[in-house]
């Protein structure tokens, strides 16, 4: 987490009037909100043991509740300070605080967990001072997604290197193999951190690599010890994400797959077609919406590589959403292309970042594929960051 950006007050008042809203409510308790941390620059390894609150007006003075034994908690934003001790004190110092209030945003949401990090007894308490709570979900994509041109920059240093380890592990598997040697999962696996590492990046979780069956586990975890060997016939799933170690960078994320021969199966060949096909319908829906203004949501996305898929007769195999916002985490806070797990009706807006990831996973037919890019909404159009992407099934000849 980047904590050397400003707190942008004003700004954050411009977009309340702009949303017609009274104010913006945040709140958290032992680190339940990491959102709140990060919008309002938190510093890492802050000591909280108690609730705070922090209140935003559209217009006027913001306002700092903090408990007795840690009055300094909220020190390095601006306003004024109220110290509570007793359960009575906070909730008359609260009343205060809203009072004049009629529609106030919390980082709450009915159906989005992406954005709902305040417990259901705070927004109750909240509530009961005769305050309507709506979503923040559209105001933390604005202070928490948007990418600064030097961000952006970032994420495209990371897409090339990742591009460039895919390209190193499928190149490795061959030679392995041509030579009469034995690669397992963990090989590829310990040789992409390595590759990663070497390149002054980093990832928060081992990379993906799944053969076969494997392949077919969307979120395999590769295990420390007896992983599987990669053989000739079988099909290889890598999905790799990275980013550089300097605080803000952004990351990048992307899934390609191979067979390991030169003839593969014809269904998997038909399963990759509808994948690929299904993920470009998205980019080109994306840049058909951006490029022309009309607003689009992270559900309507999801919904276009769904129908794909599903009229190929494949619906029942896609069993997640199709994407998610990318960040300074692999999965960030702004809109997620999700119809499917959830209900993101979030707005995709100008200079945000997400991934758009089919798949089609069949176990029992020991077939998994997922064709992963990313998608910057530039503002006059939608750019897939990271060529050239996979257009077909990679052979690895042996």
């Amino acid at each position: 987490m980047d904590n050397s950006r400003p707190f942008e007050l004003e700004k954050m008042q411009a977009e309340l009037k702009e949303a017609g809203l009274d104010g913006w409510l945040f709140y958290d308790f032992r680190g339940l909100d990491p959102i709140a941390h990060s919008i309002l620059r938190f510093a890492s390894g802050k000591m909280g043991t108690r609730r705070w609150f922090f209140f935003v007006p559209a217009e006027g003075e913001p306002s700092k509740l903090v408990h007795a034994i840690e009055t300094a908690a909220l020190d390095h934003l601006p306003g004024s300070k109220t110290v509570y001790g007793t359960r009575q004190s906070l909730d008359a110092a609260l009343q205060e605080i809203l009072s004049g209030s009629s529609r106030v945003a919390m980082n709450y949401a009915a159906d989005n967990p992406y954005v709902s990090r305040v417990d259901a007894g705070t927004v109750e308490k909240v509530r009961s001072k005769g305050v309507e709570v709506v979503t923040s979900g559209e105001l933390i994509q604005i202070f928490e997604s948007v990418l600064s041109p030097e961000q952006l920059e970032s994420h495209r240093r990371a897409g090339a290197h990742i591009r460039g380890v895919v390209d190193e592990v499928f190149a490795l598997v061959g030679d392995t193999l041509r030579a009469g040697r034995t690669i397992t999962e963990r090989d590829i696996c310990d040789y992409a951190n390595k590759s990663i590492r070497e390149g002054g990046f980093e990832n928060d979780h081992d990379p993906i690599v799944g053969v076969n069956e494997h392949a077919a586990d969307p979120h395999f975890e590769v295990p420390a010890e007896d992983s599987a060997e990669v053989r000739p016939g079988d099909l290889l799933l890598f999905d790799v994400w990275a980013r550089e170690t300097k605080p803000g960078s952004i990351y990048a994320d992307i899934t390609w797959c191979a067979f390991i021969g030169s003839e593969p199966p014809e269904e998997m060949l038909k399963v990759f077609s509808v994948v690929r096909d299904s993920r470009k319908a998205a980019c080109e829906r994306a840049h058909e919406a951006f490029s022309s203004g009309e607003e689009i949501r992270g559900c309507d996305l999801d919904r276009v590589t769904r129908g794909v898929i599903a009229e190929a007769g494949y619906g029942e195999y896609f069993v997640h959403r199709t994407g998610h916002s990318l960040h300074e985490c692999i999965h960030g806070n702004g809109a997620h292309l999700d119809d499917f797990e959830t209900y993101d009706d979030r707005k995709l807006i100008p200079g945000t970042l997400f991934t758009v990831e089919p798949g089609i996973y069949m176990p029992d037919k020991r077939i998994g594929i997922r064709s992963e890019v990313d998608v910057y909404h530039t503002g006059q159009g939608a750019e897939v960051t990271g060529p050239p992407h996979q257009e077909e099934l990679v052979r690895i000849e042996i």
